[in-house]
């Protein structure tokens, strides 16, 4: 498909993440990772990283999204002792380095050369991550999940391994961007379980995909047109499985950033905490985006590369 050139009118990008292992678990093995791609490297491009050491403590940070964009993610890591930790870890600082590499020493700053970028980094994250696996006994079958937003100009590119959800926020409604890559997933898809029933499911756990498990893996790339006021949220299942979409769509509408992932996170350990909880919420604003339309189309939409 064919999307326009980059808009100069500028675009405001606030967000916040957070990251807290639960009140079952005494080990934490999400991961969150929140770069503006277009400031220099080592000064200012890695905004939030819990694992890096880069916190902000006064609120969300700010930005003009640039011409390269920027990178949310979130992994949350799988297998035994510090191995998911590890895997988790890996999967954000090795895509993040990926797109400052490759994707920074283009010149084509075009919104399809952007999503080609993202989708290789996760491409040889995969690799990297799976070949430390092997040669580490230590680490053998260590993997994770990865939802990677790409933003650039007005649109949000989505690169999706395992179950880690990404939703849009707008108008008071919270619309789910990513399909789980899930065994209740494709029970769904196949009209052999509801959408109630998989909610319930004891198999609710068990993803197809995840970095590292296997040499290759195929990455769901999708896309979304992004309008003046939206919010985004990826996170991990500990949050989604004990907080309902409706909830998500009033916190995130009504609330800055940081106040809601502080909000969404208490409310899983309130219901519990089964699992690692973990929360990235950008708000975006400026008149280089439109404002929201009825014709908008919002949703999971595959976005097919030129290569393709």
């Amino acid at each position: 498909m064919n999307l326009p050139g980059l808009d100069e009118r500028p675009i405001v990008v606030t967000v916040y993440g957070r990251t807290d292992a639960g009140r079952k678990r005494t080990d934490n093995q999400d991961n969150f990772l929140v770069a503006d791609l277009g400031a220099a490297l080592g000064d200012g491009a890695l905004l939030l990283s819990p694992r890096a050491g880069v916190e902000d403590g006064n609120g969300s940070p700010s930005f003009s999204l640039g011409p390269k964009g920027a990178l949310l993610l979130v992994a949350d890591g799988m297998g035994g002792a510090a191995a998911g930790s590890l895997a988790s870890e890996m999967a954000a600082a090795w895509i993040y380095q990926e797109l400052i590499t490759k994707w920074g020493g283009d010149r084509n700053n075009v919104p399809d050369q952007f999503a080609l970028r993202l989708r290789q980094a996760v491409e040889d994250t995969n690799a990297r991550i799976h070949e430390h696996a092997l040669s580490d006994a230590n680490c053998f079958g260590m993997g994770t999940t990865t939802t990677a937003i790409g933003l650039l100009d007005g649109f949000a590119f989505v690169a999706q391994v395992g179950d880690s959800r990404a939703y849009l926020v707008r108008n008071g409604s919270a619309v789910q961007l990513t399909r789980d890559q899930s065994f209740v997933q494709r029970l769904v898809d196949a009209g052999t379980l509801t959408e109630a029933e998989a909610e319930k499911s004891r198999h609710g756990n068990v993803i197809l995909q995840a970095l590292g498990t296997e040499p290759r893996v195929e990455v769901d790339l999708t896309y979304q047109q992004v309008r003046r006021g939206d919010a985004l949220l990826i996170c991990s299942d500990g949050l989604f499985r004990v907080v309902q979409r409706d909830e998500i769509a009033r916190i995130v509408g009504e609330l800055e950033p940081a106040d809601a992932t502080a909000m969404l996170i208490d409310m899983a350990n309130e219901r519990g905490g089964p699992d690692n909880v973990t929360a990235v919420v950008a708000r975006v604003a400026g008149s280089g985006l439109d404002e929201p339309s009825d014709v908008d189309a919002v949703g999971r939409r595959e976005y097919r590369l030129s290569e393709s």
